[in-house]
């Protein structure tokens, strides 16, 4: 899929509400419908809901396999509407920011074995900078933030990405601006965000795409059916496709 050997995509924003989890399950349908076989994990732990987008009741998740009752592979969960696979976190239960270290190492080294069988990866991080997030999102070979134009989404995923910089291996750092009114106004809420970082930063984060405001969207969400499934042919499914066909050209 990629030159880079790594095929783990962590998919993160400073703060939630702003359609991570949605882009994630997006572009896993979308790689997945060109023939390559993809990963789905939910890593927000304690706030899960890839499996309830989806109206998913998965008997094992990421939960249940941290306690020991089954490995990693195990909980993975074929979605049969989508293509792709998926591991579940589980919502209520304690969230990544709670892990003691030998559960995340243990984590992260179940996630770097499973990763050998796919051609992508699609890690959806829990919202927020706590260490957990940042050092789970360090394995991955490229990290999508995922913005909107609220100023408090802005803040918090300028300070995502500037403590990323602090972990000893960064992967690199792509801006994907949703729920944007059009086009125009994607890129200039893009531009904020870079200025920020290459003033105070000394780094430019690439713009992978943006994805235009559409109420296709929250019925998809209603409906707990993938977008590419419902409205294919919907604003945010064409323009999530954009960014799904970077991911696999690079």
């Amino acid at each position: 899929m990629s030159t880079n050997a790594n095929p783990i995509i962590a998919i993160a924003s400073g703060k939630g509400g702003v359609g991570k989890t949605w882009l994630s399950i997006t572009l896993a349908h979308l790689i997945a419908r060109s023939g390559r076989k993809v990963l789905l994990v939910d890593g927000d732990i304690g706030l899960a809901n890839v499996d309830v987008q989806l109206g998913l009741t998965p008997q094992k998740d990421i939960a249940s396999a941290l306690s020991g009752r089954h490995s990693l592979a195990e909980a993975v969960l074929h979605y049969e509407a989508g293509g792709f696979d998926i591991i579940a976190g589980r919502s209520g239960s304690a969230s990544l920011a709670s892990l003691a270290p030998d559960k995340l190492n243990q984590f992260i080294a179940s996630l770097v074995d499973l990763q050998k069988n796919y051609d992508a990866v699609l890690l959806d991080l829990g919202a927020g900078v706590e260490t957990q997030v940042r050092h789970l999102a360090a394995q991955a070979g490229r990290c999508i933030v995922v913005v909107t134009d609220e100023p408090t989404s802005l803040t918090d995923a300028y300070a995502f990405i500037k403590l990323m910089q602090g972990e000893a291996k960064a992967p690199l750092m792509e801006i994907a601006v949703n729920q944007a009114a059009t086009q125009k106004e994607g890129e200039t809420t893009f531009q904020a965000l870079n200025r920020a970082c290459m003033n105070f930063l000394n780094i430019s984060p690439r713009l992978l795409g943006v994805i235009r405001r559409d109420g296709k969207v929250k019925d998809s969400i209603r409906r707990q059916t993938s977008l590419v499934a419902h409205a294919p042919g919907s604003t945010a499914a064409t323009d999530a496709a954009a960014i799904a066909i970077k991911l696999m050209q690079r």
